[in-house]
């Protein structure tokens, strides 16, 4: 038992001394994550661990074979890898590691967003008349909301589809903030409108389609007005996340997100909803997060069960639109509720956002 026991010594010898070169390799990889920081390049790089699995394989005399080394070798990139993406996420202004308490935009009205309520952003795509607006405001108001969306800008896919009223629209909206104190959230597509929309809105709302134009969101970045931020068409979940510290970075920390779905190769709704996105980005980041079911599902007959799984999946509130009359509706006629829908969307989902109170 003498040169078992002997062996068994050395294995442990071993062991520590492996221990001591993986903890050395660990701070040696973080330091690496640091200079890719800096110099703004990628953390993963695919070529490099290649050549270095190669350079491994050719140096490798047994016993162990080549796939063996391999796969122990992709595991220790693998965790140095992590190492550096932590060490990444460490200074993001929006992740939870710099900031573990929930962020809370809150507004004069009383409303907070992030907080221990689920809030509702309702009203139509695009703002149309006075009377279109005021409809849905006193509909609103009468349901005890305390926000309305409408569009006054609208980038379309078409350059001859409607394109909004412009700042005639953000007049009538700012009425309905006089008239019913209702926060007015509407979109900004030029750099050069916040400005003069900044006596109208109490929101900024960043769409799909601008969520990496990188001067608005900079411009964002210096208004002291929360801002809305949507998912990008295709977006993934880190280049949304890096869109909302490009508004943070510019000094403004009032930022919501807004999961909207994305284009995937199913056409059985306008966009996939990537319900996932809602507790990933509640872990990953300190904003609070809102699921827009119009825009995700385009379907009026799903939109409820897909809101109450948005606050079933820790959503801190949920966009619908809603038009006096969706037929004659110069934008997204077919997916925006009637007032009629919205009574009975409204009594459901209200009683469902009792639950997570």
């Amino acid at each position: 038992m003498t040169e078992l026991n002997q062996l068994r010594t050395r294995i442990e010898e071993i062991n520590f001394a492996i221990l001591e070169l993986l903890t050395e390799r660990g701070e040696v990889a973080k330091k690496i994550g640091q200079e890719k920081i800096k110099a703004g390049t990628d953390i993963y790089d695919p070529q490099r661990e290649k050549e270095m699995l190669n350079q491994l394989i050719e140096q490798n005399k047994g016993p162990y074979d080549d796939n063996v080394i391999k796969q122990l070798f992709k595991e220790i990139f693998k965790a140095s890898t992590e190492l550096q993406q932590a060490q990444n996420e460490k200074h993001l202004l929006v992740s939870r590691k710099m900031k573990p308490e929930d962020t809370i935009v809150s507004f004069p009205n009383g409303a907070a967003v992030g907080g221990q309520d689920k809030i509702f952003v309702f009203g139509p795509c695009s703002v149309e008349s006075y009377e279109q607006v005021d409809a849905v405001a006193r509909d609103l108001a009468a349901k005890g909301q305390k926000f309305i969306r409408g569009g006054a800008f609208k980038p379309r896919t078409s350059p001859y589809d409607f394109q909004g009223l412009g700042e005639e629209g953000l007049k009538i909206l700012k009425e309905m903030n006089k008239k019913y104190g209702l926060n007015i959230v509407s979109e900004i597509v030029n750099p050069a409108h916040f400005e003069m929309a900044d006596q109208y809105v109490d929101v900024f709302q960043i769409g799909a389609r601008n969520m990496q134009n990188f001067e608005l969101l900079k411009e964002a970045g210096k208004s002291n007005k929360p801002i809305l931020l949507k998912r990008g068409l295709a977006a993934t979940i880190e280049e949304f996340i890096y869109a909302a510290e490009y508004i943070h970075s510019n000094g403004n920390s009032q930022i919501i997100m807004c999961e909207r779905g994305i284009r995937t190769y199913e056409k059985a709704t306008r966009n996939t909803l990537d319900i996932s996105a809602v507790p990933i980005l509640k872990q990953g980041t300190h904003l609070p997060v809102l699921v827009d079911v119009t825009h995700s599902t385009g379907r009026k007959d799903i939109m409820l069960p897909v809101a109450k799984a948005a606050l079933a999946v820790g959503a801190d509130g949920v966009m619908a639109e809603v038009h006096p009359d969706p037929a004659v509706a110069l934008s997204d006629a077919g997916q925006q509720m009637d007032l009629q829908e919205f009574d009975s969307f409204f009594a459901e989902i209200d009683k469902a956002r009792q639950l997570y109170l």
